[in-house]
């Protein structure tokens, strides 16, 4: 063991003398010398040291940065690819409908109803155009249980003439309309005074028919520049066959202007009506019934929009001149409103007060209630304040509200309510409980309105909607004829392209009328008329762009209620139809 180990010991040495003379220099000379091993190997190892010193580092922070400077060389590349065109995908086109500039439709159905109506408008040249309308609505009757004759027609016809440029448009309208209807609504105890030979003889010799006829001349100016932004004109002339006439016109001017970055409109009002009656309801009715009053009005306002917020401020000023009474008068409304989105368009307050005299007329009242006696007291109403809040928007992007209410207070309000009557052979024709008066009343109303309106998609639409009231009264026992609820929905569906179809329901309640046969007792007591529902639908088909065909039925429920006191309307209604566009 001794020997070999120290026989490692000596080739340890010998690799360890190689290398270092290996790595001499060339010219450098090492001599020999001899070495004895006399003790054998004992390794030890030395004790170790721990540096206390911490290295310096030489990094980004403490080494200066060196300069690098580069040259790219670039030159072009020859390619021979080129890419394929992109082409659009193929997109399926609706074909876009025709639109025809005339139209004609014809129905007709049950009760001898006819309706036939004709548009037609073409242009002139280049900016200008003309038009007319011819409509025509008529029923020979039949209501059940009626004694009198109840068939009505309503013909109209309306010229337009006008022009469109740049800055400005306008148009002349002219008109004729011609309106029968019958006084058939007798009292239910009719007669019961009389023998029954006295009452038919009686009943028989009432010729109930009466007639209105009006003509009209009017104009529209519309600029869309400059502080005179439009004005409006008509005067029309009224008459009926029982020598009544009445004369109407106003002309209503619109200002808009900037006053320092705010909105300022100012409307102009001047307000003519005019007319006479032959006779008073009276028992004698010899006096002619006379009146006319001259409305002057002006409405400035200030527009302020800040913030989101919206405001009106302004006021209305009137000077009414009676013609007849000399009791003029001047008049100061309210017309200020304000309106701020409290979440965006999903819910926008408003609330204001509003005021204003509005003009009535006879030929108002006939659209009205045709049903009237040719022996009206006609007066303007002082509208002194609305006084409303609300909420209107979205529930989503399709489903719109409007939620208001407010309060109302009126004076002079025209009500309609039953004329009172005798049974003398001698009465005019609409003197036995078959027409109606104008009386007048001071009249407070809260009343509470809601409407939504719904697109669910581009082929169904709904709507309901809502108005509830209550009256106070400061003459009058009752608000005559006013209803205290009112509803109203719609549905509009296309279930095809070819077919569509919809209807719509009302509800309106209970209303008060009053009426007394003198020759029975002088005191008459308020009579309550009850509430009515009406069904109507429709339906139609689509043959081509200018051919529709369609089905319309009205008071599905068959129901002959009564709309004004003694006065019952037509049950169960069908009207079969055609509808034709065209182009000259």
């Amino acid at each position: 063991m001794k020997f070999i180990f120290q026989n490692k010991i000596i080739l340890g040495l010998f690799v360890m003398v190689f290398q270092f003379s290996f790595a001499q220099k060339k010219n450098e000379s090492i001599g020999s010398e001899e070495v004895n091993i006399v003790k054998s190997y004992t390794p030890t190892i030395s004790d170790a040291s721990k540096i206390q010193e911490s290295p310096a580092l030489d990094d980004e922070s403490n080494t200066k940065k060196e300069t690098i400077k580069y040259t790219i060389f670039s030159f072009p590349v020859a390619s021979t690819f080129t890419p394929a065109k992109g082409k659009a995908e193929a997109v399926d086109k609706e074909a876009k409908e025709k639109f025809f500039n005339n139209y004609a439709t014809l129905a007709i159905g049950n009760y001898g109803a006819l309706n036939a109506e004709l548009f037609v408008n073409q242009e002139l040249a280049k900016n200008d155009y003309v038009g007319g309308m011819f409509r025509h609505f008529s029923s020979q009757g039949g209501i059940n249980n009626v004694k009198l004759d109840d068939w009505y027609y309503d013909t109209a016809l309306d010229i337009t003439y006008g022009a469109n440029y740049d800055k400005m448009s306008w148009n002349i309208d002219l008109g004729y309309q011609n309106q029968v209807y019958n006084w058939y609504g007798l009292p239910m105890d009719f007669g019961s005074t009389l023998s029954a030979s006295d009452r038919n003889n009686l009943i028989g010799s009432i010729d109930s028919k009466h007639a209105y006829n009006g003509i009209f001349l009017g104009g529209k100016l519309d600029f869309s520049e400059g502080a005179f932004k439009e004005m409006v004109m008509k005067f029309s002339h009224f008459t009926d066959s029982f020598g009544s006439a009445e004369n109407r016109f106003y002309i209503k001017p619109k200002l808009q202007f900037d006053v320092a970055d705010q909105l300022v409109k100012t409307d102009i009002i001047v307000d003519y009506v005019g007319g006479t009656f032959d006779k008073n309801y009276a028992n004698d009715n010899l006096e002619a019934i006379k009146y006319g009053f001259t409305n002057l009005g002006l409405s400035p306002s200030l527009n302020i929009q800040e913030n989101g917020w919206d405001v009106k401020l302004g006021a209305s000023l009137f000077y009414s001149i009676d013609k007849t009474g000399a009791d003029n008068k001047f008049l100061i409304y309210p017309n200020v409103s304000v309106s701020y989105p409290v979440v965006d368009n999903l819910m926008i307050f408003y609330a204001g007060a509003e005021g204003s005299l509005e003009q009535n007329s006879y030929m108002d009242f006939v659209k009205e209630n045709p049903f009237l006696s040719p022996t009206l007291a006609i007066a303007p109403m002082d509208k002194q304040y609305d006084v409303f809040a609300g909420l209107k928007g979205k529930l989503a992007s399709s489903v719109s509200y409007n939620i208001r209410g407010s309060y109302i207070n009126e004076r002079n309000k025209a009500l309609f309510r039953s004329n009172d009557y005798t049974e003398n052979s001698s009465n005019e024709d609409y003197a036995f409980g078959n027409s109606f008066q104008v009386v007048y009343d001071d009249v407070r109303t809260f009343r509470f309105s809601g409407d939504l309106k719904a697109d669910f998609s581009e082929n169904v639409s709904f709507g309901i909607g809502g108005t509830f009231s209550s009256y106070k009264n400061s003459v009058q026992q009752e608000a005559w004829n006013l209803p205290e609820i009112e509803l109203n929905s719609a549905i509009d569906f296309n279930i095809t392209p070819k077919w569509y179809a919809g209807a719509k329901l009302f509800y309106v309640g209970e209303r008060k009328d009053m009426q007394t046969n003198i020759d029975l007792n002088p005191v008459g007591t308020p009579v309550k008329l009850g509430s009515y529902i009406d069904l109507n639908s429709h339906v139609g088909y689509k043959y081509n762009s200018q051919l529709t065909a369609f089905l319309k039925l009205n008071n599905m429920t068959n129901k002959s209620y009564q709309k004004w006191m003694n006065y019952p309307v037509q049950g169960f209604q069908v009207m079969l139809g055609a509808n034709y566009k065209f182009d000259f």
